[in-house]
């Protein structure tokens, strides 16, 4: 009994100093804050440690449009998340300052607040300079127009796959609509996996890979707590999984192009000079060239498997809500394909026959902008950096420059959805390329934008054409939601039936 006697007075007597103590690190929070702050426009007050990541995390769309209000004068925003201090940029030069300056002695690309962590050291968006000059020049020969008129069959393949079977569950049930989003992410999800690392994985595999995506995608929105149980660690660990799998498919994909054999997705066109590399580096008796482990690849796999999966997913669900809410355009896209492409004709749509989609190109570009999928492109300053000639973003501070408000400046009537302006009377492309930022700008600008145009062109051309669609509208059916990239709040719910006379068979 006498320890614990003795303890009650020890307690009693600390305990205003653990208090004390606690009231200091939450008044030197503050003080910190504020003086990173300034004189930007932000909160003044931030709750301790957590600052503002539960309004983050429970209402994203709103959080960012609050920052955005907040930006109107100044052109960036400041806010305070989970121990780190955050600018939101809206102004378009301003990202493009950060865009331009990503070095190791200014800004860090890291594709999520947290990404390091969640993604692993694998990944080439926290690459700089020659070595990443030196990848991309690596994976060049994945996008090439052979590669993409590959790819272009195994998309088609997979949509009409898919469509037909929406077809069929709205025909079961053909007096309830059906919500698009779980079913849009299934099929952008069968079309990664197929044009990503095709005949590798076996069908065990992709319903393993379909669980462990989830995880993670689950885990993107979530608090960053890595402890068992939360789903921010289920999400990093099956991030582990998913890089191992891809890792299995490059060992696989090596062998098959060591003998030569035609390359049928991706990561054969890859591996087709990654192996002519390797071997010429052994004759010569010279070390193994970087970037050419399984390992390595199949990390880099998985960043593409991520940027054209949910990005796509989002695009593809916007296109369908913005053809519904815009007839006149449907019936200009039903036009020009059916003048170009019939699903009678059982054959699949050329690279020359896309190309000829003047219109349908210019309904997808403009999907793009007006509804930019991955909005916020994070990065991390390295080291202080003057943002403007009053403000310096301190190390270590969050900077989420933001592709989506830049979508809305400069272009004449930017908040019309208005494919014309694509046209190449109009060439608002040309003439406000720099608000046009969905794909990135600078050393990071996305390598993959045609293969993504290119999905998105092939779906609204086969969805408009083999299907009638009409949109079940409800209050806010069309507000933003976070998921992690931006879509309908319904899902995209929609009614569906059969519009050609039979499905092409390809």
């Amino acid at each position: 009994m006498l320890p614990f006697l003795f303890f009650i007075p020890s307690l009693s007597t600390a305990l205003p100093y653990i208090v004390s103590f606690v009231l200091f690190l939450l008044f030197f929070e503050q003080i910190s804050y504020l003086i990173k702050k300034r004189q930007a426009p932000g909160p003044s007050l931030v709750f301790p440690f957590l600052g503002n990541a539960i309004s983050l995390v429970r209402e994203p769309a709103k959080f960012w449009d609050a920052q955005s209000a907040l930006s109107s004068g100044f052109g960036f925003s400041v806010n305070y998340i989970i121990g780190r201090f955050i600018v939101f940029i809206q102004d378009t030069e301003l990202s493009h300052h950060v865009f331009a300056n990503v070095r190791p002695d200014a800004f860090m690309l890291v594709g999520h607040p947290f990404g390091k962590k969640l993604f692993g050291e694998h990944n080439l968006i926290y690459m700089f300079g020659q070595d990443h000059k030196d990848l991309r020049h690596r994976i060049a020969p994945n996008f090439t127009p052979r590669a993409l008129s590959t790819y272009s069959e195994l998309q088609q393949m997979i949509i009409l796959k898919h469509l037909k079977k929406w077809e069929t569950m709205a025909k079961e049930n053909p007096n309830e609509p059906i919500s698009l989003r779980l079913l849009a992410r299934d099929m952008n999800l069968e079309t990664s996996q197929t044009v990503m690392a095709g005949p590798y994985l076996t069908p065990e595999a992709r319903e393993k890979f379909k669980f462990d995506y989830n995880l993670f995608n689950v885990g993107t929105m979530k608090l960053p707590i890595d402890l068992p149980g939360f789903a921010f660690r289920n999400a990093r660990l099956a991030v582990d999984r998913l890089a191992q799998t891809l890792a299995g498919c490059t060992a696989q994909s090596k062998t098959r192009m060591a003998n030569n054999e035609e390359p049928t997705c991706l990561v054969d066109f890859w591996m087709q000079e990654t192996v002519r590399e390797i071997s010429t580096a052994k004759e010569a008796g010279a070390p193994t060239p970087p970037y050419t482990s399984d390992a390595e690849i199949g990390g880099y796999l998985f960043d593409f498997l991520f940027a054209a999966q949910d990005a796509s997913t989002s695009s593809l669900l916007w296109a369908v809500a913005l053809l519904d809410s815009h007839p006149d355009v449907l019936s200009r896209v039903r036009e020009e394909v059916t003048s170009i492409w019939s699903p009678e004709s059982n054959n699949l749509i050329t690279a020359e026959q896309v190309r000829a989609m003047k219109y349908t190109q210019t309904v997808a570009r403009e999907v793009i902008r007006y509804r930019t999928p991955a909005t916020l492109v994070p990065h991390v300053a390295v080291k202080d950096f003057p943002l403007t000639e009053s403000y310096t973003i301190p190390k270590g501070t969050i900077v989420f420059p933001s592709v989506y408000e830049s979508s809305f400046q400069g272009f004449i009537e930017a908040e019309q959805f208005d494919p014309d302006r694509f046209s190449e009377v109009r060439r608002e492309d040309q003439l406000f390329k720099r608000n046009f930022l969905a794909f990135g700008a600078g050393a990071h600008q996305c390598v993959g934008q045609r293969y993504a145009l290119n999905h998105l062109v092939l779906f609204i051309a086969m969805f408009s054409t083999l299907l009638d669609f009409k949109r079940h509208r409800t209050d806010g059916c069309d507000d933003i939601v976070y998921n992690p990239t931006i879509s309908p709040k319904d899902g995209c719910t929609v009614f569906l039936s059969r519009r050609c006379t039979q499905f092409p068979n390809f």
